[in-house]
């Protein structure tokens, strides 16, 4: 990988391998990213995959707030 930029190297991997856990959960047939709140809300980082015409829902929007039933 080239990366080209006036930022000291420092800054640009101050936070590499400090990742917030996530998950991958299937809620109403969307496979999507979460990142788990509590034990059982988590908010949508991303959609995986699913039917198009949800990628267009706000209900799955990035950043909304769901709730789940997290397996064992």
């Amino acid at each position: 990988m080239t990366l080209h930029t006036i930022m000291p190297l420092e800054d640009v991997w101050e936070h590499r391998g400090e990742e917030d856990p996530s998950a991958e959960v299937r809620v109403k047939g969307v496979l999507m990213e979460v990142r788990p709140l509590d034990f059982n809300r988590a908010q949508i980082i991303r959609l995986l995959d699913g039917p198009l015409d949800n990628y267009l829902n706000p209900a799955f929007a990035p950043g909304q707030i769901i709730q789940y039933v997290p397996s064992s």
